[in-house]
């Protein structure tokens, strides 16, 4: 007995030395836009279903409830744990995702023309998404320790382990991860200070990739010149999407009101905000824009306060992440992009996703908590 009541207090004081050091404004953004992709996820959800042939009208509501639940519980725990155990934690992941990445290749099933996801259980799972936040902590890692040992092959290893994901990614294919994995890649890269001759080199070497992919590849050049030639082209979801964000206006036909999401087949993904536009209107959709923002900008702002360079590099890459995605996102749902098959963070129905994203928010969580020394001027560790 009496050592369950000692555990028990060593809990409520783990739990409260969290409470009192960890970022509240972050968690509570974090858990309102989990709200907001509930409340839509059960508005978008039910076309859907009605379209698989489910009979329960909430079929991706409740699997949507489940991931969002799991998502949370692995922010908890991971945004527990000391900066030095996360970094594990995500360096890891990063290792588990590439072995399951090469995985998909043999044993992945294939959806709209490509093969990223493995079964298990019921369950889709997409390594890729996992990919993202670890390989940003093992170039965050790779980064501040070559700043402390200049001799130290941290470049090396991030362009090893950066190239091997790209060719992995290319094979299922995936461009739009490609996409943003290098943009992240890129924004770390920056953020380490490297110099504006590698900065040059790695535009170059991207740009390059892009054409070809586009020469060479073609469901890249498909993609590409349907989004520039959409006359004679199959642009359904995007012309859905964009007479949905239209029908919206400012304040949206109301919630359950909205007619494009019974037409629309990835309603409840990759184009829940030409829902959410079309039921809540401008303002609403503006808000949540605004607060996935504030959510990146909060984790900037606290980056450039914190005294470590590694976490510093983590979290710079891990916001740079989410906002991206959200960005792209957007401008798809806008026709300002072509499809890229890639979530509204923290909103749209998606499983790997939505974890993937919570264990990012647990990440910067955990390296950006307030311990002795973290914080206030002084040379970095």
């Amino acid at each position: 007995m009496a050592m369950l009541l000692s555990a028990e207090r060593s809990n409520r004081a783990l739990i409260f030395e969290w409470w009192r050091s960890v970022d509240r404004v972050m968690i509570t953004i974090f858990l309102t836009l989990i709200m907001a992709g509930l409340i839509l996820s059960l508005a978008a959800s039910p076309p859907a279903s009605a379209r698989l042939g489910y009979e329960n009208p909430f079929f991706f509501f409740g699997r949507h409830v489940f991931f969002v639940s799991a998502g949370i519980g692995g922010a908890f725990i991971v945004s527990l744990m000391s900066p030095k155990n996360a970094r594990r934690i995500g360096v890891l992941s990063l290792l588990g995702a590439m072995i399951l990445m090469c995985a998909v290749l043999m044993v992945g099933y294939e959806v709209k023309g490509a093969t990223r996801w493995l079964r298990f259980l019921g369950f889709s799972l997409q390594p890729s998404e996992f990919a993202k936040p670890g390989f940003i902590v093992f170039s965050a890692w790779m980064f501040a320790h070559r700043k402390k040992d200049l001799k130290f092959p941290g470049l090396v290893f991030v362009l090893v382990t950066y190239f091997t994901l790209i060719a992995l990614l290319i094979r299922q294919p995936d461009f739009g991860q490609s996409f943003l994995l290098t943009l992240c890649f890129g924004a770390v890269f920056f953020f380490a200070g490297l110099s504006l001759g590698w900065m040059l080199i790695m535009a170059s070497l991207s740009a390059f990739a892009a054409f070809s992919a586009y020469m060479f590849m073609p469901h890249v050049n498909d993609r590409i010149n349907r989004f520039m030639n959409p006359d004679g082209s199959d642009t359904y979801q995007t012309d859905k999407a964009l007479e949905a964000i239209s029908n919206g206006g400012f304040f949206g036909r109301g919630p359950g009101e909205g007619k494009v999401k019974d037409q629309l087949p990835d309603a409840h993904t990759d184009f829940i905000f030409a829902v959410a536009v079309e039921e809540f209107g401008f303002f609403i959709s503006f808000i949540l824009i605004v607060l996935i923002a504030c959510l990146v900008g909060q984790a900037f702002r606290k980056a450039l306060r914190i005294n470590d360079h590694f976490s510093q590099l983590a979290v710079a890459g891990l916001a740079t992440m989410i906002g991206v995605q959200a960005i792209i996102n957007l401008a798809v749902n806008l026709n300002m992009l072509p499809p890229k098959g890639m979530t509204l963070p923290f909103i749209s129905y998606g499983g790997s996703s939505m974890l993937a994203l919570c264990f990012s928010v647990g990440l910067i969580l955990a390296f950006t908590r307030t311990r002795p020394g973290a914080y206030g001027y002084g040379a970095m560790r």
